[in-house]
């Protein structure tokens, strides 16, 4: 059987592996979110970034990527991927069932947040969010390329995420 992964951040520009096979894909009762706190990645523990994660909301759908993985590299993505997103617990790993445009459903990988976790801050105002991201800086660069890379991927890909559009004009604004 093979295995997909879900991405919707950074995931869709780098994904640290080679697919077999990339589709746009719809994961229900999630949404994409910065509702998580970034120690590592893109802040500190002294000056948090804000990272994307998937906040489960009942109603609302999430478009990505279905990316599948290539027959016999299913341990070694496995192995490389929760080195990367369980760094710090905050993410739990589910098997969740998307919806690809071609209109088959697969079980994929999939990190979404956990809302008792201390990294948890879901419903931010959009204002603070931009505040946060403009300048924090962590181990894998600065807070506002994530948001842009992931924004012009979402783009590229023909995907509409007004909130990420709304957060990379203003951080540009804050940073310019």
């Amino acid at each position: 059987m093979t295995m997909w992964v879900f991405g919707y951040g950074s995931l869709l520009w780098n994904p640290g592996f080679s697919p077999a096979e990339q589709a746009l894909a719809t994961l229900p009762d999630y949404h994409r979110s910065f509702c998580m706190s970034s120690i590592h990645h893109r802040g500190t523990v002294e000056k948090p970034g804000l990272v994307l994660a998937l906040d489960e909301l009942s109603g609302a759908a999430c478009h990505g990527l279905a990316l599948s993985v290539r027959d016999g590299e299913e341990d070694e993505v496995l192995a490389y991927l929760r080195e990367r997103e369980l760094v710090s617990s905050a993410y739990l790993e589910k098997v969740l069932e998307v919806q690809l445009r071609d209109g088959r459903r697969v079980e994929a990988v999939t990190y979404v947040i956990d809302p008792h976790h201390d990294q948890y801050c879901g419903g931010m105002e959009l204002e603070k969010q931009a505040a946060i991201i403009a300048h924090a800086v962590g181990g894998r660069g600065p807070n506002p390329e994530y948001l842009f890379n992931t924004a012009a991927h979402l783009h590229e890909l023909g995907i509409q995420d007004a909130e990420l559009d709304w957060l990379t004009e203003r951080v540009r604004e804050l940073t310019a």
